[in-house]
């Protein structure tokens, strides 16, 4: 049987009003694809799983996105145009950006039907090993004079000393970089990493 999040209601009711009719149009046509889907929230974004994860939806600013986990199997050389941003459908602004509700209805039945063949989505190209990236000697010497941020460059991962590190050594300006460096070290100290912002929040 079907279940409704109250996070998906929040969210839409929180989107900007161009968004609202959009993100309604699209629930409405998962749940007519597929009855018994169920809702959540995956990486903030409104989620529809069903013996897996079939599709999510997002809103931003001045566009709405919509993308089908399967998309390759699901549209199989009958792709919509050109993607102008994430989702299968590129940026939506509209009703009139997307096919019409029959279409849309069609492509859900296909995520549902490949979910309960239990056919997987196609692996996605393995990213290039990455040569270590050199700590300069101003990073090591600021990292000396604060214990905490030294312990907490040491514990991150080397992908998450990596954006530390490029993003104070990419500064094209010597004062930009000073000022790059200090925020790290403040961060650090913290135990933040440097995209720490954007992650959610812990429950």
């Amino acid at each position: 049987m079907a279940t409704k999040d109250p996070r998906i209601d929040a969210y839409i009711a929180k989107s900007a009003a161009f968004a609202k009719p959009i993100l309604k149009h699209l629930r409405k046509v998962v749940h007519a694809g597929c009855p018994d889907v169920e809702e959540t929230i995956k990486w903030q974004f409104p989620h529809f799983d069903y013996k897996g994860v079939l599709c999510g939806m997002a809103a931003f600013k001045q566009h709405c996105a919509f993308g089908f986990w399967k998309e390759t199997l699901i549209f199989d050389g009958d792709k919509p145009a050109e993607k102008t941003a994430m989702g299968s459908f590129g940026c939506i602004k509209s009703l009139a950006d997307l096919p019409n509700e029959k279409a849309l209805i069609g492509y859900v039945k296909k995520a549902v039907a490949l979910n309960e063949a239990g056919i997987k989505a196609p692996g996605r190209t393995k990213p290039q090993k990455r040569e270590p990236l050199e700590v300069p000697g101003y990073f090591v010497a600021a990292l000396k004079k604060n214990a905490e941020a030294r312990s907490a460059f040491e514990a991150f991962a080397p992908s998450k000393q990596r954006e530390y590190l490029e993003w104070v050594t990419e500064a094209k300006r010597e004062e930009t970089r000073n000022e790059r460096l200090a925020t790290s070290i403040k961060w650090l100290a913290e135990g933040k990493s440097r995209h720490w912002k954007y992650q959610p929040a812990k429950r």
